[in-house]
């Protein structure tokens, strides 16, 4: 028997948003079975077709490592706190690759997916989310992996030890994550517009590395240039993680603080942002 659509009963219905602060985040939790489909997909495809495969995953940070103290602690002789240089330089390459990843990949957002944005309706805030849960099993292989020369090192005899800044791990994966994801859709809003942003991504992201204390520890930056650490959200992030497992670091609660702030302010002006572009950025791109 035919029904009406007066007698159908719908379990969604799909409306624009009539208020600016009308984020819909339950639907994102409601299409939490389709984040878990794009993570798979993402973390699969992403060295599905390489020689190496899923080794790039340990290739990469080592690497960068080996190379960053080649140039900086043996050629330009950076301080390193004290600690070894290629473990040093390697907890801060594993915590920028995770933050850089998912700047870099959720900032194309919308261009990157327009074929399916323009077809099938899903919180459109799915397709972020799930890059940065995909880049998240990178950082666990290549945390692990750091782990792995920790040990190796500290069974050396190296003047490392783990203290209890290390349990600060869930809350620094955490910001790091929200960072990323709140920069890179704000990006990718203004992206379906501005297409030359997509092309100072990648420079204003390696910029920001060098802003920050990956290859050299905040105790080592002259007095007059203190300030540009304290304004950067990454720097009480590798700090603290360097506090907790190698034993060096500028650890504060009030520096944690700083970058939570940041980071709930970015995310809520992305995620603003992003919902009122997401209407129309299909008749743009």
């Amino acid at each position: 028997m035919n029904q009406t659509s007066e007698d159908q009963n719908w379990d969604l219905i799909i409306t624009h948003r009539k208020k600016w602060y009308d984020l819909q985040l339950r639907d994102v939790w409601r299409y939490r079975d389709l984040i878990a489909l794009f993570v798979r997909r993402d973390f699969v495809s992403r060295y599905k077709q390489t020689i190496l495969g899923p080794l790039w995953f340990l290739i990469q940070p080592l690497i960068t490592s080996i190379v960053f103290t080649v140039i900086f602690g043996n050629i330009a002789q950076l301080p390193t706190a004290g600690l070894p240089q290629l473990l040093f330089y390697m907890s801060g390459t594993v915590l920028w690759s995770y933050f850089s990843s998912c700047l870099t990949s959720t900032s194309d957002t919308f261009i990157a997916n327009a074929h399916l944005f323009g077809k099938v309706y899903f919180p459109r805030l799915v397709t972020p989310i799930s890059i940065v849960l995909s880049n998240l099993i990178t950082f666990a292989i290549q945390f692990f992996f750091f782990l792995a020369f920790f040990l190796y090192f500290f069974l050396r005899g190296s003047d490392i030890t783990l203290t209890l800044w290390a349990l600060t791990l869930p809350l620094l994966i955490f910001l790091m994550a929200g960072l990323g994801l709140g920069f890179g859709i704000i990006i990718s809003s203004m992206t379906t517009k501005y297409r030359d942003l997509r092309y100072l991504v990648s420079f204003g992201v390696s910029l920001w590395m060098y802003g920050s204390p990956v290859i050299y520890p905040v105790s080592s930056i002259p007095e007059g240039w203190r300030w540009v650490a304290d304004i950067n959200p990454m720097t009480p992030i590798i700090e603290t993680f360097r506090a907790g497992f190698l034993g060096a670091g500028d650890a504060s609660w009030l520096g944690l603080a700083f970058s939570a702030i940041f980071m709930f302010v970015v995310m809520f002006i992305g995620v603003v942002i992003f919902n009122r572009v997401e209407k129309t950025f299909i008749d743009t791109v």
